[in-house]
C-alpha cells in the first residue's frame, strides 16, 4: 500500500506568499543533501522536460548558488540563489532571481524570498516552503508564469530521486 504523503499549496495575495507542505518518504538527512547538494538538486530541480546545471554553489550564508534550467532546445534560464541564513537540517532562507551566467540580477522579475524549514517525523520529513514576494503584482506574475505547476512537478522529481536513493 503507497503511503499518502502531505501536499499543500495554497497562495495568500493578503501577504504576497506562497507556502507549500510537503511531505516526503525519506529521512530527514537524505532530504536536506538532495535540497542543499548540487549534484542531487540538478538531478530534480527543474520541471521536466527541463534540466538544471549548476555552474556554481556555495552553500553557507553569504553564498550563491548559480544554475541554468535548460529546455529540450538546449536554451537556458539562468537562476541564482543569495543563501541568507542556514540552520543544519533544519532550515535556511535565501533570495532567488533571474539572472545572467555572470549572476547579474534581471531587474524586470520579481526575486523570490525562500524560507525552507525541515522536520522530521518516523520515516518521513515534511519540508515547509514559503517564498515571498515584494508585492502582489511580483506573486501574480510569478503565478502566471507556472509557478505552482513547475514547482510541483519539480517536487514530484525529488519523490522519484529519494526513492532511488533510499534503495
Amino acid at each position: 500500500m503507497k503511503t499518502v504523503l502531505q501536499f499543500d499549496f495554497t497562495v495568500n495575495k493578503q501577504n504576497n506568499t506562497v507556502q507549500v507542505k510537503r511531505e516526503f518518504a525519506a529521512k530527514l538527512d537524505l532530504v536536506w543533501d538532495a535540497w542543499t547538494k548540487p549534484e542531487l538538486l540538478d538531478q530534480w530541480w527543474a520541471p521536466k522536460p527541463y534540466r538544471t546545471q549548476t555552474k556554481s554553489m556555495d552553500f553557507r550564508e553569504g553564498g550563491m548558488w548559480l544554475y541554468a534550467m535548460i529546455s529540450p532546445e538546449n536554451e537556458k534560464h539562468w537562476c541564482k540563489n543569495d543563501y541568507l541564513k542556514i540552520e543544519l537540517k533544519s532550515s535556511f532562507s535565501g533570495l532567488d532571481a533571474f539572472c545572467d551566467e555572470e549572476g547579474t540580477v534581471n531587474q524586470d522579475m520579481p526575486r523570490t524570498l525562500w524560507n525552507n524549514v525541515f522536520s522530521e517525523t518516523a520515516d518521513k520529513t515534511l519540508v515547509t516552503i514559503t517564498a515571498k514576494y515584494e508585492s502582489l503584482a511580483d506573486l501574480e506574475k510569478i503565478i502566471e508564469l507556472g509557478f505552482e505547476k513547475g514547482f510541483t512537478m519539480a517536487l514530484g522529481n525529488l519523490d522519484e530521486l529519494l526513492v532511488t536513493l533510499s534503495k
